[in-house]
């Protein structure tokens, strides 16, 4: 069983991958901060982080790049999950370092196989 963490804004959204992936087995763990992502990595080490892009304080690819930072994020595939869709916002989303991207909305389905591929 692996470890996912969910970094997103919305209590909505965070809710929905969580149910998501309830059949899965995975544990899931979740902030809502930004900030908080370093902190969190480094004392849960999940496996595989579902990030948001738009965020207060700091957005996802900012995240992300303080994430590749970590030694403790070495082996951490970060997957962005975002309503910022556009093909160049993939592209750099992908340029930050992210293992995929999964634009907003998506079904429980797609968040699984998401990270069944990615697990």
């Amino acid at each position: 069983m692996a470890k996912i963490l969910i970094i997103d804004d919305s209590p909505a959204d965070i809710r929905f991958m969580t149910e998501a992936l309830r059949p899965t087995g995975h544990a899931v763990v979740s902030i809502s901060d930004p900030l908080e992502a370093e902190a969190i990595v480094e004392r849960e080490r999940p496996d595989l982080a579902l990030l948001d892009v738009v965020m207060p304080q700091r957005n996802g690819y900012e995240t992300l790049r303080a994430l590749k930072k970590l030694p403790a994020a070495a082996g951490l595939k970060i997957v962005i999950v975002s309503s910022k869709s556009a093909e160049t916002d993939v592209k750099w989303g992908m340029r930050q370092g992210a293992a995929d991207y999964l634009a907003k909305p998506y079904t429980p389905e797609q968040v699984a196989a998401l990270v069944a591929r990615h697990i």
